[in-house]
């Protein structure tokens, strides 16, 4: 309706018709609207008397009652006979067979789902279910409307996987015979095909060979082409259910006679029929029979015979490759030819190869054009095969970049969700298609981008697989303009309306830690997640940006840079103005403690959570104490004492202050969850053995971080002090002109000559640093992208015997001292006081080698 602005009202001749309209309509609304209320006496006809059973009122609707509630029953029939089906067979189901006879389209289709549903519950057994209902179900396949017909034949079909041999061989198959006449209608003779494919599987080959191969063959030279058709595409099933020796026999001469049919659709049929059989047959049928019938499909399909097109492009891959071992070298070039052509279909005009055809494409023409190019695009993988991956570079390399630049979404997204199965079978050669892979991350199209991201992390693990045995930057040097791609691929979903896709496209990032290096993700991803925190609406897209922010936190590499993002999610989400921000701040501190240890949450998070049991905001509250029961978990006695204390009194001040119900309510039911509760404590025990490991686990990792950056400014150092040597010994290398074998060897060793401390130690810290830098290649690799996965009972006894001499002191100064920034005074040991702990509790070890007492005091400790 169009507004009517007094203020600039218009009385002229033209437009006074216009607001008489409009206030017409006004009237209408407002007038009161009789036609949906019910009369007494229709009250009185739709009023059931309460007090009748459930079988009582369905037998009374049935018989009584108008067509609405009629199908009402027959839709609450499964319910019946869960409740009582003696009674319900007896009573209620002849009044439903009675209603059908003249019921609706409606009552129709709800007798069919209504049917079928209580075969797959059950409720009878299949001798009871054939008595009583197949006879109503065989009455009704014929119905004269199509829609009702099939969806009787769709519950009938699936009744005859159920019922046993002699029961279908009884009551449809000797039926079927005089339903396959000529002399039945149309729709009978289509219902017979349907039955017949079904009933092949059913009976042994010599049955089907004696009753219902003369039937097959019947149908397949009716007079009608549906007919002809609909047998066609039922042969496949009738071959699986005769065998090999039939099959060639009888049903393959069928199948030619049928490809030559004047009717395209039996044509299509027939070819499709043939493809999806190429496994039944031996090759001689393949190279005399099929491989001459596919290329008369082929070579029709461009001049008279279209309809054939997209289903030839669909079935291509798998005809190529069951055609595979007969093709002669010419005929294999011809068909990968042939896939050129169908895979540029419909483009030559717009690139400019056919200017003097200037007859323009009808709508239908072009979109059976896309779909035959998006059919070369499903088949792409299957091609490589056909060639040899070996050959992409000079077969398929230049259709495959058209097909990722093709003007149609559907084309591109179809490559795209094809993608990782291309750069499987490319292996090695993947990095000939990275540009590609750039280039569908910045499609304009979110679709092309939603089906790329679904194998987002197998697709770049195969991209820098080359350098699995260097460092990230090498890694990140194979994949050009990655980073870039990446990010402006999050900042198109961002800005679009599909937050499922950037929500997906979040939680599949969390992969970069494996990819991408530490600082760049720092400056490149990790300030972009908190922003979508704080300023995104939708709640699922904050929390995958969390989880992934947590996960990158996780895997940091540098202490400062944790230790401003820690002080950030506290400020900014914990303490931030709006109580949005502080309920996802609690979100974040549940991924916290998923992915990080017990110590590294109670050191920065446990008392900052606590402190918004103050909050002003009911939510906030709320929320809080329900995550509570977890906060407690984290905790481990006696370490933790000071903070077990924090929150009793959190939870006394709770109980006693609290105003609003719905969070009281809330704090009473946790504070009967945390008595129920069993603290661990420091040593290993029995009943949380497995949640100790694998917390264990995680401090282990946290720790080797810790040590990998020590270790890697150490190196750092040393390498500047032995830069002089290292030159000078290179100039006397060249000077005396020695092999290049012999010039590395001196550099190792005048590197290994120049660094300080003893060759035991250096040799610990080569070891550390080894095993720090294969950690750092695995993080967040997809085989072990659940890393609460609790390790083995083998690797937790090696790790607890190597870290036995530690003792808690270096788990206290991780905990206390790992993320504080140190004075100049004593930065040299405060830095990493772990190292020290370590070798003192060696050494001690090494002298009190079997002495209990001496391990059971450490610890204590």
């Amino acid at each position: 309706m169009r507004p009517i602005i007094f203020s600039k009202m218009d009385f002229s001749h033209s437009n006074l018709f216009g607001y008489i309209e409009d206030l017409q309509e006004l009237t209408i609304i407002e007038r009161p609207v009789r036609r949906s209320l019910k009369t007494p006496e229709e009250i009185e006809r739709l009023t059931v008397d309460e007090e009748l059973s459930d079988i009582e009122r369905a037998v009374y609707l049935l018989s009584s009652g108008q067509d609405i509630q009629g199908t009402s029953v027959v839709a609450n029939l499964p319910v019946l006979m869960r409740q009582n089906p003696a009674e319900t067979l007896r009573r209620v189901l002849p009044k439903i067979r009675e209603v059908l006879h003249v019921a609706g389209v409606e009552m129709q289709l709800t007798a069919a789902v209504s049917f079928l549903t209580v075969l797959q519950e059950e409720s009878v057994s299949i001798h009871t279910y054939s008595h009583s209902f197949l006879h109503i179900i065989l009455q009704n396949v014929e119905h004269r409307d199509a829609g009702v017909s099939n969806a009787w034949l769709e519950t009938l079909l699936a009744v005859i996987e159920a019922l046993p041999k002699e029961t279908v061989r009884h009551e449809i198959l000797n039926p079927l015979v005089s339903k396959a006449q000529l002399s039945q209608t149309l729709q009978s003779r289509l219902v017979s095909c349907k039955i017949m494919g079904k009933v092949a599987n059913k009976f042994e080959a010599h049955i089907i060979k004696r009753e219902v191969l003369p039937l097959v063959k019947s149908l397949c030279q009716d007079v009608e082409y549906e007919v002809r058709t609909c047998m066609c595409r039922q042969l496949e099933h009738v071959a699986r259910g005769i065998g090999t020796e039939l099959t060639k026999t009888v049903v393959l001469p069928e199948l030619v006679e049928l490809a030559r049919d004047e009717g395209s659709s039996v044509r299509l049929a027939a070819f499709e029929t043939l493809v999806n059989l190429l496994d039944m047959f031996d090759a001689d049928d393949r190279s005399q029979t099929v491989l001459p019938l596919v290329k008369s499909f082929c070579e029709k399909s461009f001049k008279a015979d279209e309809s054939i097109l997209v289903s030839l492009s669909f079935h291509l891959g798998k005809l190529c490759n069951g055609l595979y071992g007969i093709f002669t070298p010419e005929q294999h070039l011809r068909f990968l030819e042939f896939y050129k052509k169908l895979s540029t279909l419909g483009l030559q005009q717009e690139n400019g190869h056919n200017d003097n055809q200037l007859h323009l494409q009808t709508l239908e023409q072009e979109k059976k054009y896309i779909s035959v190019r998006k059919n070369c695009a499903y088949n792409f993988p299957a091609m490589i095969v056909f060639v040899d991956p070996k050959n992409f570079n000079l077969e398929l390399y230049s259709i495959f970049f058209c097909l990722c630049h093709d003007p149609e979404v559907p084309v591109r997204c179809t490559m795209a969700i094809s993608f990782f199965e291309v750069a499987k079978l490319l292996n090695s050669d993947v990095c000939t298609i990275h540009k590609e892979l750039v280039t569908l991350l910045q499609d304009e199209s979110l679709e092309v981008l939603d089906a790329l991201v679904g194998h987002l992390p197998e697709i770049l693990e195969l991209m820098t697989n080359r350098g699995e045995n260097s460092g990230s930057e090498s890694k990140l040097l194979s994949i050009p303009d990655l980073i870039p791609a990446l990010t402006t691929a999050e900042q198109r979903a961002a800005t679009s309306l599909k937050w499922r896709t950037h929500e997906k496209l979040l939680q599949k990032y969390a992969c970069l830690p494996h990819i991408i290096p530490s600082d760049q993700i720092y400056y490149r991803f990790l300030h972009r997640m908190l922003t979508i925190i704080l300023t995104n609406n939708v709640l699922p897209v904050q929390k995958a940006a969390a989880r992934t922010l947590c996960v990158y936190l996780r895997y940091n590499r540098k202490q400062e840079q944790r230790h401003e993002v820690i002080q950030k999610l506290i400020e900014q989400l914990g303490q931030g103005k709006s109580y949005w921000n502080r309920l996802r701040f609690l979100d974040t501190c549940e991924f916290i403690m998923e992915l990080f240890s017990k110590s590294f949450f109670c050191k920065y998070f446990f008392l900052p959570v606590l402190e918004l049991t103050h909050d002003p905001v009911a939510n906030v509250r709320m929320k809080l104490c329900c995550l509570l029961p977890k906060v407690k978990s984290t905790l481990k006695i006696p370490t933790d004492k000071h903070l077990l204390q924090q929150l009793e009194l959190c939870i006394r001040k709770l109980l006693c202050q609290e105003k609003d119900k719905d969070v009281l309510t809330i704090v009473k039911r946790t504070v009967l969850e945390l008595d129920r509760m069993e603290i661990s404590v420091d040593a290993f025990q029995k009943r949380f053995y497995e949640n100790d490991l694998l917390d264990q686990e995680k401090e282990r990792q946290e720790h080797l971080l810790l040590e990998m950056e020590q270790l890697e400014k150490e190196k750092q150092k040393n390498e500047g002090r032995s830069t002089n040597i290292n030159d000078k010994m290179l100039e006397k290398k060249r000077r005396d002109s020695k092999t290049s074998s012999v010039l590395a060897k001196s550099i190792n060793l005048s590197v290994s000559g120049s660094s300080s401390g003893t060759s035991a130690g250096k040799e610990e810290k080569k070891s550390k640093l080894v095993r720090s830098q294969s950690f750092s290649t695995q993080i967040l690799h997809p085989k072990y992208s659940n890393i609460d996965k609790c390790p083995n009972k083998s690797s937790a006894t090696a790790y607890t015997s190597s870290v036995s001499g530690m003792g808690r002191s270096c788990m206290l100064s991780f905990s206390d001292d790992s993320f504080r920034t140190h004075s100049a005074g004593n930065s040299g040991n405060a830095a990493f006081p772990c190292s020290s702990s370590r070798n003192l509790f060696n050494s001690a070890d090494q002298k009190n080698n079997g002495n209990k007492e001496s391990h059971s005091r450490r610890m204590s400790m």
